[in-house]
């Protein structure tokens, strides 16, 4: 039968990527370290310090996670082989939607995996800290801007990842101004960095009375939660704190007395912010550890430009710079512009679907280098 050629060729196709997956996620010293972290769990005194404790167990459900999925796609490959050559010898088409609907799951598994094995930089295993400043559109770009904040909670939401509201700025009439907020979880920063950039929304603004379609622009900042003490000099004379009242969408830690902090860094124009936190003391030490943390990214991304003799990022929050397109009228379609990556299904996309794009940039970086 034609089709069982068909699913005979596709599934040998994934002979030399099976292996090569194997290979960059290096399972067998991962299998290692599960055995050697399932020896520290049964030793006394495991839970004596819950925090490390809790971070081995994080480990070692990542560690297996990866193990039981590639083993998961070895099975199924095994699984749909045998069915193959069953439907050859019974001359059975019955077994091709099986198999179609395997195959599908197969696909789907193993680029899930494939993409994870992409995340290989210094911060990418990193929690990610994201800013959104509402740009050109007036009160539509600030209505655009909480679109989008919902959009990343709602995609986390999907990875398991938690998301923690660092600032917040509410709009004038509707929407968000700037919102600052980290997404924990493994990997988060890894994914989302392909974010960073201008992003563009099409529609008829519900705040035009004569119902013209509008564009709005906004920013979208990623840099990595980085814990550890970074090699950067900050002077003090180089910075200006200040302190305001806490605003916002009400977090349960935000308060009427002036514990909010904002950073402003003279050299370089970034200006940083933080107030969830529960002292004005600690919204300085994670608006300082933003501050490095950006400051570290921004002269890695200096001498890549320079390596490479290109031109940094021009950063205006306006036409012509976009990385991605949202288009609600006259037709509907997420376009993105490095990876030429397309959805019409804008609403899916809106609630959260944006591991396509996200895994369509993850390939274009990784076939730039």
């Amino acid at each position: 039968m034609v089709e069982l050629d068909q699913f005979k060729t596709e599934l040998n196709s994934y002979e030399g990527p099976l292996v090569e997956v194997r290979d960059s996620l290096d399972l067998a010293n991962k299998e290692q370290r599960i055995e050697e972290l399932e020896r520290k769990m049964e030793e006394p005194g495991f839970w004596d310090i819950p925090e490390k404790a809790q971070e081995q167990m994080k480990e070692l459900g990542s560690l297996k996670e990866d193990r039981d999925t590639y083993r998961q796609l070895i099975t199924a490959k095994e699984d749909m082989e045998t069915l193959i050559e069953m439907g050859y010898e019974e001359n059975d088409p019955s077994v091709v939607p099986e198999i179609q609907e395997m195959l599908d799951e197969f696909k789907e598994k193993f680029d899930s995996i494939r993409i994870k094995t992409l995340l290989s930089g210094e911060y990418d295993r990193n929690s990610a800290i994201l800013k959104l400043n509402a740009g050109a559109g007036g009160t539509e770009a600030m209505d655009w801007c909480g679109m989008l904040y919902r959009m990343y909670t709602r995609w986390a939401e999907r990875k398991g990842f938690t998301v923690e509201e660092l600032d917040f700025l509410e709009g004038d009439e509707a929407g968000v101004k700037s919102v600052t907020f980290q997404v924990n979880g493994e990997n988060a920063y890894g994914y989302l960095k392909s974010e960073k950039g201008v992003h563009r929304l099409v529609r008829i603004s519900p705040f035009n009375a004569n119902g013209k379609r509008q564009t709005s622009f906004v920013s979208c900042d990623v840099m990595p939660d980085i814990e550890d003490d970074i090699d950067i000099e900050v002077k003090d004379e180089d910075i200006r704190v200040d302190t305001y009242r806490s605003s916002g969408a009400g977090g349960q830690h935000i308060n009427k007395t002036s514990s909010a902090i904002r950073i402003t860094h003279f050299p370089t124009g970034i200006v940083v912010t933080c107030q969830n936190e529960r002292s004005q003391h600690m919204n300085k030490d994670k608006a300082m550890q933003m501050l490095k943390a950006k400051l570290y990214m921004l002269a890695q991304e200096e001498q890549a430009a320079k390596l490479s003799g290109i031109r940094g990022e021009v950063t205006d929050i306006a036409w012509g710079n976009q990385i991605r397109s949202y288009v609600m009228q006259p037709y509907t379609m997420v376009k993105d512009h490095r990876t030429n990556e397309e959805r019409a299904q804008v609403d899916a996309v809106m609630d959260g679907d944006i591991d396509p794009f996200i895994n369509a940039y993850l390939k274009w970086i990784a076939l730039k280098k």
